[in-house]
């Protein structure tokens, strides 16, 4: 992977690249730092996963109507921008084969070491030497889901940053190595989940979100109210394990999953609600791990007349029909409400 690829100016034809054309222009994962009136800078990243094209339309679509606009960026605030896994996006898809996660490896990560650790710790401890005002870490989500924002601590900081986005916060701890709980340790951090990919208005979304945050002389200080937001925490990530099949029409996996899995998001479903039928196995069983890595799959879920339910009521989040993300990700997360984690009022 070698050092990173630093660059202070935009190259000549980016912005009129989609994102599967950037390969052809960077050639690899590149920092590019903007100028603007204020410092320090806002962080942004995009294409971690290089099939979640929302975030490079949405910052290109921004820098552009500046250009045209002004003849130059005048950005208020100074960007840096990093744009991740292009020989993905150039594939179109979330990482080549052999590649890890690019939101996986950034420091903290409980994975072993590849080149791309060094290259995101890199990028890191470039950020903490220049100074960053905030971070924001762009996605796309498969399943349908609203848009929302995503935490990693519960500070006012925090919570302001990621309300200028969506009602709907997520608070979360696991997985590890996630571009925001890196930068966590450096200033406010954000990811946004900004719906399905070719959807123009999560485009939109993010391009008027990230110039707002550009336009922020400070975050503000006050606690957000509670009934300002709806925030949850995400208490257990859920998995299919490698060797069970799965489908979604009958007689075609070890369990068959409800075609209607994905209307489900942020819903809060009951005990009993049935996710899927399981099929000749008595052995079945996810894969479901709470912030600490502990197995409470017992605790979540039961099947009962050949049917997975839940055996508490929860609130599920990126659950997808999309078999390849299930597979390199997870079937979904399961939240709880949390309002009564917000920081303490003084």
């Amino acid at each position: 992977m070698g050092l990173l690829q630093e660059l202070h100016e935009l190259p000549g034809g980016l912005l009129e690249a989609a994102s599967d054309e950037l390969d052809g222009i960077l050639g690899a994962p590149t920092l590019i730092h903007l100028s603007g009136e204020r410092e320090p800078a806002l962080f942004v990243t995009v294409l971690m996963h290089g099939n979640e094209t929302v975030g490079w339309d949405a910052i290109r679509a921004l820098l552009a109507e500046r250009l045209r606009r002004f003849g130059s960026l005048r950005l208020p605030r100074s960007l840096s921008l990093f744009i991740g896994n292009v020989s993905a996006a150039a594939a179109r898809v979330r990482h080549l084969p052999g590649q890890p996660d690019y939101n996986r490896v950034w420091p903290g990560t409980e994975l072993a070491s590849t080149p791309e650790h060094e290259l995101m710790g890199q990028v890191v401890a470039r950020m903490a030497e220049r100074g960053v005002f905030a971070s924001v870490d762009v996605h796309n989500n498969t399943g349908c889901n609203p848009h929302y924002a995503c935490i990693n601590r519960l500070d006012d900081h925090f919570l302001h940053l990621a309300s200028l986005f969506a009602r709907t916060i997520v608070y979360f701890t696991r997985p590890r190595g996630v571009q925001s709980l890196a930068m966590a340790e450096l200033c406010p951090a954000v990811t946004l989940e900004c719906g399905k990919v070719g959807e123009a208005l999560g485009v939109e979304h993010a391009r008027d979100y990230l110039d707002a945050c550009l336009r922020l002389s400070a975050l503000p200080n006050h606690p957000v109210a509670a009934q300002d937001i709806d925030l949850y925490h995400t208490v257990a990530r859920v998995r299919l394990a490698a060797d069970t099949s799965f489908a979604f029409a009958p007689g075609e996996g070890d369990i068959v999953l409800s075609p209607e899995l994905e209307r489900l998001n942020f819903c809060e479903l009951p005990r009993g609600t049935a996710l899927g039928r399981v099929i000749g196995n008595d052995d079945f069983r996810l894969e479901v791990r709470d912030d600490l890595g502990r197995d409470v799959g017992e605790d979540y879920f039961q099947i009962e007349d050949g049917e997975l339910r839940l055996k508490r009521a929860v609130t599920p989040s990126m659950l997808t029909r999309n078999e390849v993300i299930i597979r390199q990700d997870c079937l979904c997360y399961l939240m709880e409400r949390c309002d009564a984690q917000l920081p303490s009022r003084k």
